[in-house]
């Protein structure tokens, strides 16, 4: 996805602010970029808008405020990048835990804009992709177990050996145009029927 194109939410309740960044992202190229002044409602317009990067502005960031964002961002999957003037540990370990790719304090300056957005996308990118990675790896590592659960169950209920019995189910998942892991859930979930 080329830099241009991307659509972007700026949150922000001080309209000076605000338009410091939707300067810097006009200045880097970016021309889809809505500015909304209020926390309220931004549920329903990120679900309308669907922006890929969404920039949040805060001055003071009091507690009710950045918990109700925190649950907003939590369920977004998206890069966030979020300008605060003062902090605290808590709050930007809250941040992090929240799914913020960049929590920028006191660092709101027009020439920052761009830098700090192409971090939050590409920290958010990497961030994806090792999650992506780990829940293939998670899955590879189920089906080894299901494969082999259902290589024990026919190597005892039929007397097979262990090259046997996966070549067996090789040849039903063949037969049947199927992964070899759907084939052994099929003999597991049987066999804790029949058994």
């Amino acid at each position: 996805m080329p830099h241009r194109d991307l659509t972007i939410l700026v949150i922000d309740e001080n309209e000076i602010r605000s338009s410091i960044i939707e300067e810097g992202l006009r200045d880097a190229g970016h021309h889809r970029v809505t500015v909304i002044h209020q926390v309220q409602g931004v549920a329903r317009i990120i679900e309308t808008l669907r922006p890929d990067v969404i920039v949040i502005d805060i001055e003071n960031p009091n507690r009710d405020m950045m918990e109700h964002l925190f649950q907003l961002t939590r369920t977004l999957s998206r890069p966030i990048a979020m300008f605060v003037d003062r902090s605290d540990t808590a709050s930007i370990e809250a941040a992090v835990d929240a799914g913020v790719s960049a929590y920028i304090v006191d660092g709101l300056r027009k020439e920052r804009v761009k830098p700090i957005l192409d971090m939050a996308v590409s920290r958010f990118n990497a961030f994806s992709r090792l999650q992506r990675e780990l829940a293939e790896a998670k899955s590879a590592l189920e089906e080894r177990k299901i494969v082999d659960r259902a290589k024990g169950i026919l190597m005892k209920t039929r007397k097979l050996s262990e090259e046997d019995a996966y070549a067996l189910l090789r040849q039903a998942a063949m037969n049947e145009k199927k992964k070899i892991a759907e084939i052994a859930q099929s003999v597991v979930t049987a066999a804790g029927l029949l058994l």
